[in-house]
């Protein structure tokens, strides 16, 4: 009940407007204390987000229940995080049919086109795209995660920072991969993460028909700020560059040439750990 009526009141607090809401992604460095759970040699490579959610049916059923409840205030979304294959979204899927129907027979209201979307977070889950798609309503693409196991750097070790590069031509040509399955499956695509508040980045995932980004507020006027200031048309030819370049430092040459006097990166180049080409 508590969390439907949190639910609740963010679905109404945006009227007209998607509300996504994620399951539980715990683990990682999020786990609560009430889930004990023996220590982990590599918490990011263990027992987390969708696994502790689809292991632990007696926490996941309340909050599918909840956000199920929730959608008969708006369009309330749900996302499932660090999905790695199929047979996770038809678990989840099963889960919600079985919730809605305890719904149905409690004549207690809920919204039956609700749509069930993941978190491409994985190389797996990037390269299954095409399979992801057609179980799939949406796609949101979580950057941090992805760089992170694509290259096998740890985001959170400082000593690792240069080499956590999210214009590595393996995450380019990745992310491309997923916008270009989405719109072929006719379902939405989106980016949350570190990347999308970047300029270079959210350059990039426009180039790469990527329009939805999802970003900390803070960020939303820089972001704004690209947006209205470069040209689609230039961001696609240089996306389709980049996708060709073969080193990081190639990729950013070619998205800060094309973005010209747009935005002043200086700005952001040392936030951001950006060497800026002259």
């Amino acid at each position: 009940e508590e969390q439907y009526q949190g639910y609740r009141s963010v679905a109404e607090a945006f009227p007209g407007h998607a509300v996504c809401v994620r399951t539980f992604d715990l683990g990682g460095d999020k786990f609560p204390m009430f889930l004990a759970m023996p220590r982990e040699e590599n918490p990011f490579l263990g027992w987390r987000a969708i696994r502790v959610c689809l292991d632990r049916p007696e926490l996941f059923r309340p909050q599918l229940r909840a956000i199920l409840r929730a959608t008969a205030h708006g369009d309330v979304r749900i996302l499932l995080p660090l999905v790695n294959d199929v047979e996770e979204v038809r678990q989840v899927r099963a889960l919600l049919e079985e919730e809605a129907d305890t719904l149905r027979k409690e004549r207690v209201a809920y919204n039956p086109g609700y749509k069930v979307g993941v978190m491409i977070e994985t190389p797996a889950a990037a390269l299954d795209a095409a399979e992801l798609a057609r179980h799939s309503d949406f796609f949101s693409v979580g950057t941090n995660d992805l760089i992170q196991y694509t290259l096998a750097v740890d985001r959170s070790n400082t000593r690792l920072a240069p080499r956590y590069n999210p214009f590595h031509p393996a995450v380019v040509r990745q992310l491309h991969q997923v916008s270009r399955v989405a719109r072929a499956a006719g379902i939405e695509v989106s980016v949350c993460g570190e990347m999308a508040a970047n300029p270079l980045g959210a350059f990039l995932m426009l180039g790469l028909d990527i329009t939805a980004l999802s970003v900390a507020w803070p960020a939303i006027p820089e972001v704004k700020k690209v947006v209205r200031a470069i040209r689609m048309e230039d961001a696609r030819t240089a996306a389709r560059k980049a996708l060709a370049a073969p080193t990081t430092a190639e990729v950013t040459a070619i998205l800060v040439e094309a973005m010209g006097d747009a935005v002043d990166l200086e700005v952001f180049s040392g936030r951001w750990n950006l060497s800026i080409p002259r």
